[in-house]
């Protein structure tokens, strides 16, 4: 039937560490568990061949032992990712932070404000004055859509 693949046992251990070394390397790169079910794999691949020096064998080891990996896995970090709150990306992380005016904004007329150090082109439903504190709602390509910002409660005096 199958003649086996004979490898001698040295380049058998320093093929399989070397695949294992580049799958824990590239899985260190992504952080995405793209590739840790192959260095599972890979290990059992490496330790097969200090069993047989038949390839067969130690291609079937890594095959079946990084799918039990993956099958093991996936449901929990699926679930572990579904929990967790998507993470605003790009510019939407900047919605319901406040910034500072620093040109007057207008109804339909925008203005300036400043937000970590950057001037944005904004735009507000009401007036809103140089120095006043805003919220930004939106963001539309380079322009922000701010509110004015609440300000607390003035503290009445205990004395009255």
């Amino acid at each position: 039937m199958f003649q086996p693949i004979l490898v001698p046992e040295p380049a058998a251990i320093a093929g399989w560490l070397i695949a294992l070394a580049l799958f824990v390397i590239l899985e260190a790169a992504t952080v995405s568990l793209v590739s840790i079910w192959f260095a599972v794999g890979a290990l059992a691949g490496l330790i097969t061949s200090l069993f047989t020096g038949n390839l067969l064998y130690q291609l079937l080891a890594f095959a079946l032992v990084s799918a039990a990996a993956l099958a093991a896995t996936k449901p929990l970090v699926s679930r572990m990712r579904s929990r967790r709150p998507a993470a605003a990306l790009g510019l939407e992380r900047n919605i319901g932070r406040r910034a500072v005016v620093v040109q007057p904004v207008r109804p339909g007329l925008s203005g300036r404000v400043r937000l970590d150090g950057v001037d944005w082109s904004a735009v507000c439903p009401s007036p809103l004055e140089a120095g006043d504190e805003c919220v930004v709602t939106a963001v539309d390509s380079t322009t922000l859509r701010v509110e004015p910002a609440r300000q607390p409660a003035p503290e009445t005096p205990s004395h009255l």
